[in-house]
């Protein structure tokens, strides 16, 4: 790997690079791609796995906007580096043949946006913008408007996270109301969720878990949002009629697992 090329590409879009071997313990590897910061601000780093090291090497560079696309041998997996409003970003790409920063952005939209995409979007340069017809876009979050959506007001819920796992900051939602899905239940032991038969057993066996401030909600619903979206990395929205959510198709990504840092 051309450590000093690397960095080259990486400077083509005002960014920093550091190459270093990975900490390798019988617990712990921290191989892969990280953003991290230093007293110049934030930065890429690489972590080389000694024993089973893997070559990176840009495919695309595209300096006016920011992004560039990197190839791990490892898995053959993608990455799409770039900036994103107000910090670095690395988003791991699904698929193994795509080669150029626009398909890896369009390969991150899921399907019902890239439906909504070729139905709204008449111009082809606007199918990628944060805002267009088809979609407003808040990091890793997609929001479809459906403006005909009747709700029951009854069920609509006030400030609501927007969260995709344990390791994720949660997006904020004004107003929040769900479809379908499981109902699980909710806290910081269990960030992921649980289904109510095993809430039962775990207040059954440990009566103290009552107050762990369990929270209700459903997995794999159809979330819709309105009102103002915040995140502390990202400008806030403001959705003026109901939106349905969509997750971008990270969590496909061959090399998602490579990938530590995000938000």
């Amino acid at each position: 790997m051309d450590i000093e090329l690397l960095k080259r590409h990486f400077a083509g879009i005002g960014a920093r690079v550091k190459v270093s071997e990975a900490r390798s313990t019988f617990r712990v590897n921290d191989s892969g791609i990280n953003i991290r910061s230093d007293s110049r601000g934030e930065y890429f780093d690489i972590k080389i796995d000694a024993k089973n090291p893997s070559d990176y090497r840009v495919l695309d560079l595209r300096p006016e906007e920011r992004h560039l696309l990197l190839l791990s041998q490892k898995g053959n997996a993608r990455f799409l580096c770039g900036f994103d409003e107000r910090h670095w970003f690395v988003s791991a790409v699904p698929g193994t043949s795509v080669t150029s920063v626009r398909r890896a952005m369009e390969a991150l939209q899921p399907a019902i946006v890239q439906r909504a995409v070729v139905q709204r979007v008449k111009r082809n340069k606007n199918r990628l913008r944060r805002r267009n017809e088809a979609f407003v876009r808040q990091g890793e979050w997609f929001f479809i408007p459906e403006p005909e959506l009747r709700v029951d007001e009854a069920f609509v819920r006030k400030n609501e996270p927007l969260s995709r796992g344990a390791r994720s900051k949660s997006h904020m939602c004004q107003f929040a109301y769900r479809t379908a899905g499981q109902m699980v239940m909710v806290c910081s032991r269990h960030p992921a969720g649980v289904s109510m038969k095993t809430y039962g057993k775990i207040l059954h066996n440990n009566p103290a878990a009552r107050n762990w401030n369990w929270r209700q909600m459903r997995f794999n619903a159809r979330v819709y949002v309105r009102g103002r979206v915040w995140h502390p990395d990202h400008k806030t929205i403001v959705l003026h009629c109901w939106h349905r959510v969509a997750m971008n198709t990270e969590h496909l990504a061959p090399g998602m697992a490579d990938v530590r840092f995000l938000d």
